[in-house]
């Protein structure tokens, strides 16, 4: 780890348990992880690839929320949905994410949103970037009044 670029660093601790269950230390923040039943864990918290997908739904969800803000697009409600698409084959590996963006609100400007969306997926998100250099990532937008 001493190799990490010195301006900045992340990092998480796990713990184990028991079972197929840890306690997780994310910047300070506690939660469990911990696998189904079928495999030997109780279900008590997310499986570590379901996630990614938290990742990179919570990088592109802030960024495109702060460049909409930016731009003063008000809006009712914001949501992002990933799914993704996990191979059948060992190491299981998701080899395709779908994004899609939900803005709900009156007058809500679609090429403007795109834009946001546009400059997350190809500019700010780091989730996204280290994403697709490993698995197809694709993305729609809903918008609803």
């Amino acid at each position: 780890m001493k190799n990490i670029i010195n301006s900045m660093k992340d990092s998480v601790s796990i713990q184990y348990r028991e079972k197929m269950s840890f306690n997780v230390n994310v910047n300070g923040h506690k939660m469990i992880i911990d696998s189904v039943p079928e495999f030997g864990g109780n279900n008590e918290g997310p499986r570590p690839k379901s996630l990614m997908l938290v990742a990179l739904a919570g990088c592109t969800g802030m960024d495109v929320v702060s460049i909409l803000n930016k731009m003063k697009i008000k809006f009712d409600e914001f949501r992002v949905d990933v799914d993704g698409h996990i191979t059948n084959e060992h190491p299981k590996h998701f080899d395709h994410m779908h994004i899609v963006y939900y803005v709900r609100g009156k007058n809500i400007p679609v090429d403007k949103v795109n834009m946001a969306i546009s400059l997350s997926q190809e500019k700010y998100c780091g989730v996204s970037y280290n994403f697709r250099q490993a698995m197809k990532l694709t993305h729609e937008l809903i918008i609803e009044e």
